[in-house]
């Protein structure tokens, strides 16, 4: 077993006033291994930006700057993060969705209720 101690003790993380999380969900339950670099890149940007509601308002002019990445490649990675079901977003506003279970959709692409969910696995369709 690796026993953990800190390289620099000097230096080890502290949780500033103004703290942001990374949840870890993103990893364990694949989500970044299923996106672009740039959506990557603009998703953790915008969780590090947003307020405790996942809330942020930077313009696409300024998103791209930040990430020096052309506007265009910003608005693949807006629309596949969208399509990940990690991001909402009606300009100016983004919003870092919680990272819950990946859901189940039924058809039309809407996310399902657990009681939906239920009533689908016991064979009453949806």
């Amino acid at each position: 077993m690796i026993v953990k101690k800190p390289i620099l003790s000097s230096r080890v993380r502290r949780t500033p006033k103004s703290f942001s999380w990374v949840d870890h969900r993103l990893v364990r339950d694949r989500h970044l291994e299923r996106c672009s670099h740039a959506a990557a890149a603009l998703y953790l940007f915008l969780i590090c930006v947003g307020d405790r509601e996942g809330l942020s308002y930077y313009s696409d002019e300024t998103l791209a700057a930040k990430l020096r990445m052309e506007t265009g490649l910003l608005e693949q990675a807006r629309s596949e993060l969208i399509g990940r079901d990690l991001l909402a977003w009606r300009r100016p506003m983004y919003q870092a969705l919680a990272l819950d279970p990946v859901s189940q959709r039924c058809a039309s692409g809407a996310a399902m209720s657990l009681g939906d969910i239920l009533r689908q696995a016991k064979g009453g369709g949806s």
